[in-house]
């Protein structure tokens, strides 16, 4: 040891030095070459390894890539909420609190990345200024993952990383639900905090639109609060009718939209809940709609004034749209059933004798106009399934199923009207054979399909549902495609409110748009379709693609300050150009079809109930279909 020491004090300093230096090296490579040791240090665990039968490493998170736009993944809280029991009914309304109550108020909103994205990552984050308001992509919500969800994420990864079911589109159907549910909470949270009473939401300004002074949007949304379970939202909205809503003004509305949105939504209501409060404001709105049938023909005019009970055309024709005057039927039906009246019920039939008699059809397709004075129609030889004229048809089998099935010119009518769309409005895109509805103008064929047209395969399936032919379901399944394709094929997922299509095959693309027809009004038309479609063929695709136009609702219309607004421009995803409203029935139909194409509990709001519970109760502000027995 000694001479050991010596020869080292012999050694100079710059050798010393050196020798330290390099001892020190492999005491730190040592170290490193122990795992164990520099995972206590980092605090991380080994990295996933790929192995023969493992395929390529998978990170647990990383999510595999959609084909098309990318959709972004709503976000889980970290907050704890009470499991919601889906059952019929609201049970929140019957035990228990609120389901909203277990939010905890404004959640905590999170950032979502994909793995290996950096680039992704800012343009998650990235907020978009509309008009002087933030709108920001990642605000939605979900509940914390299952006890089964959080099994599934323990499991083995999948043998190949491209096999992995996105998120976006495999996510659970709690977690869906509770998707929506959110998406109604924050659209409440700006009706209510700036246009509370008012008919229409604008997000954008923090403001209201007015059209009827009756609050479209409170009302139209009632039987969707009480679906979701949304206790303290209904009993507010429920104190305002209660204390608030007045019919005695000196206001003009139309027949139609205060039919379907009001009338409807107050007598769904009812039959949901049992609460006379909305048969009774029903019951005071629709005696106060009924001067509008004063007319030489018995066609209704469009206006009336509630207040004053006088009634007019618009100012600019003595002509009402077809579809005006024979989609107001549901509603007057089942208030005659329901207050053994039969003044309500006797009006809107007759309007429906009158139309089934008249000459200037085409195979059972009507023109888009009749004349109040006249009775006849006008404009003929121009046919559409699209505006103006949609809803004759959905309605012809909807008062069929009401009636019990008994009302034979219903049914001959809607058969003829199915026969003549065949014939001489569905046609084939060129290059991917789309099937879609088109419309005649004077014989001459033109490849226009409105959004509105996405009612037809919800419908056909419940034709078919019905005993109807068998190859309506076959026409249902192909349209659903087309009117899928038409958000697909956008770069927000949003469909246009208009679709032209190519009708040769060495064209790029199925779906055109025009400059005027690229807007997106929340509409809910396709998803209520994907509902039938769901319920009927348990084919979860139809689920996928609600999920994916909820999500491109949530990225291209949410509003930070609460509420989401129609978009101008489908087309362009880095600025849609907002249109500043929220249409009414985006929280009384587009959102509560999504909610019920999520839900699991096939009860609730059966279609296979042959008491005739469905439509009054699945209350689309329609009050579509199928009405319940009178509530004691």
């Amino acid at each position: 040891m000694l001479s050991s020491y010596r020869k080292w004090k012999q050694l100079s300093r710059l050798q010393r030095s050196l020798i330290l230096f390099l001892l020190a090296l492999l005491l730190i490579f040592g170290l490193l070459s122990y795992p164990s040791i520099t995972e206590q240090w980092t605090g991380k665990s080994p990295a996933p390894v790929a192995g023969p039968h493992l395929g390529p490493a998978v990170v647990p998170d990383a999510v595999a890539e959609l084909k098309g736009p990318i959709i972004p993944i709503l976000a889980k809280p970290p907050i704890k909420k009470k499991p919601f029991l889906n059952k019929r009914g609201p049970p929140s309304l019957q035990k228990g609190g609120n389901v909203s109550s277990t939010v905890g108020g404004e959640k905590q909103e999170q950032e979502v990345v994909q793995d290996g994205e950096g680039e992704e990552k800012d343009k998650e984050k990235k907020i978009i200024s509309w008009r002087g308001a933030m709108i920001e992509a990642d605000q939605a919500t979900e509940p914390p993952p299952s006890a089964n969800e959080q099994e599934a994420a323990a499991s083995p990864a999948p043998a190949n990383a491209a096999d992995t079911v996105p998120l976006a589109v495999s996510a659970g159907a709690v977690d869906r639900l509770e998707a929506v549910r959110d998406a109604f909470r924050h659209a409440w949270k700006g009706y209510k905090g700036y246009a509370w009473g008012h008919d229409e939401l604008k997000p954008i300004s923090k403001s209201f639109g007015e059209w009827f002074g009756l609050g479209l949007t409170l009302i139209d949304s009632l039987d969707t609060m009480w679906i979701m379970g949304l206790k303290e939202e209904f009993a507010e909205a429920k104190d305002w009718i209660e204390k608030e809503l007045t019919f005695n003004k000196n206001m003009d509305v139309n027949l139609f939209e205060a039919t379907i949105r009001v009338l409807g939504g107050l007598l769904s209501t009812y039959h949901l809940t049992g609460d006379h409060l909305f048969l009774e404001k029903a019951k005071d709105l629709g005696s106060r709609l009924m001067p509008a049938f004063r007319t030489p023909s018995k066609i209704p005019f469009s206006d009336v004034n509630i207040g004053k009970g006088t009634a007019h055309p618009p100012r600019w024709t003595s002509d009402s749209t077809l579809a005006e005057v024979t989609s107001i039927q549901l509603e007057f039906r089942e208030l005659s059933r329901l207050t053994q009246d039969p003044l309500y019920q006797d009006v809107v039939n007759e309007v429906m004798k009158l139309v089934h008699k008249l000459p200037g059809k085409q195979d059972g397709l009507v023109p888009m106009f009749i004349n109040t004075n006249s009775g006849q129609f006008t404009h003929r030889g121009v046919f559409t399934l699209g505006a103006r004229a949609d809803s004759y048809y959905e309605y012809l089998l909807k008062q069929w199923i009401q009636g019990g099935k008994t009302e034979d010119d219903l049914l001959e009518d809607y058969l003829q009207a199915i026969e003549g769309v065949k014939k001489h409005l569905v046609r084939q895109t060129g290059p991917n054979r789309l099937t879609f509805v088109g419309e005649l103008s004077h014989n001459r064929f033109n490849p226009k399909m409105d959004h509105l047209v996405c009612f037809l395969p919800g419908t056909l399936a419940l034709g078919a549902h019905n005993g109807l032919p068998g190859d309506h379901m076959d026409l249902a399944v192909q349209v659903m495609e087309t009117c899928h394709q038409m958000y697909k094929q956008m770069e927000t997922g949003l469909s246009p409110e208009i679709a032209h299509f190519s009708l040769q095959a060495g064209d790029g693309r199925d779906v055109v748009v025009k400059p005027a027809d690229r807007h997106n009004l929340l509409r809910p038309e396709t998803v209520e379709s994907l509902f039938y479609m769901y319920r009927y063929t348990k084919d979860t695709k139809y689920r996928d693609w609600g999920w994916e136009i909820l999500q491109s609702f949530e990225k291209y219309t949410k509003v930070s300050g609460g509420g989401y607004t129609s978009i101008n421009n489908v087309c362009d995803p880095v600025n849609p150009g907002p249109r500043d409203k929220m249409e009414s029935f985006f929280l009384g139909e587009t959102l509560k079809y999504l909610y019920l194409l999520f839900s699991d509990d096939l009860e609730l709001l059966s279609l296979d109930k042959t008491s005739l519970t469905f439509d009054v109760a699945l209350v689309s502000s329609h009050c579509d279909e199928v009405p319940p027995p009178a509530l004691k």
